[in-house]
């Protein structure tokens, strides 16, 4: 069996931890997946929902916006920098949660008939209509995406793809469990710390590996 490659490697790992970053944060969507999670109403579906509206908007990212910009040295370049700039500024904005110590609390969540339909409903609108997902998801993976070259690009997308499915998953069957932890705002002054610290990290990789001109 062959070895791995470990600029494919890196480009996976860098890929979930920068997809977790994005996708583990205090939001409505979250919040909804969890009570879901605690009432047993509809999790395999809500999930579903959730984890594939990830993978195509990643794909959509990595592959389409990212393919995109590949293919123009200059987009490449501004979108470096570009990137690492908003990098910077959402791992700014993860201190700052990490000092106010929010809380994910189910009960936030859109409230939700018991149907199969309203509760897929919602969890569509959540995701499709939340305006932060495209710039989040499409245009910031996407811009890191693009710098990763061959195999690594879809490494990176694959990466991202796991964290997604891990995370909603974790969230949906173990929401009852994860519940009272992630009402803790202790809990969340750390998540937010690690996102901050996974940005900073990514956004100083996007710089370093900037070609001199």
């Amino acid at each position: 069996m062959p070895a791995a490659n470990p600029a494919v490697t890196a480009a996976l790992v860098q890929g979930a931890l920068m997809g977790a970053g994005l996708i583990v944060v205090i939001g409505a969507q979250n919040a909804f997946v969890l009570r879901q999670g605690i009432t047993r109403r509809h999790v395999t579906s809500c999930v579903a929902v959730c984890v594939v509206s990830d993978w195509i908007l990643i794909a959509a990212g990595a592959f389409g916006l990212g393919g995109l910009i590949a293919s123009q040295p200059a987009l490449t370049q501004f979108f470096r920098y570009a990137g690492a700039l908003f990098l910077m500024a959402y791992g700014a904005l993860a201190l700052r949660r990490a000092a106010r110590a929010g809380a994910l609390v189910a009960s936030s969540a859109a409230p939700v008939g018991g149907s199969r339909r309203a509760a897929v409903g919602t969890a569509v609108a959540l995701t499709w209509l939340n305006p932060h997902v495209y710039l989040d998801t499409v245009v910031l993976l996407g811009s890191v995406a693009a710098q990763q070259p061959g195999a690594s690009r879809a490494a990176f997308a694959v990466g991202a793809a796991l964290s997604s499915l891990i995370w909603f998953t974790a969230l949906g069957a173990g929401a009852s469990a994860l519940a009272p932890r992630l009402q803790r705002p202790g809990t969340w002054r750390l998540i937010d710390a690690g996102v901050a610290l996974v940005m900073f990290g990514v956004a100083w990789q996007l710089l370093a590996s900037s070609p001199s001109v």
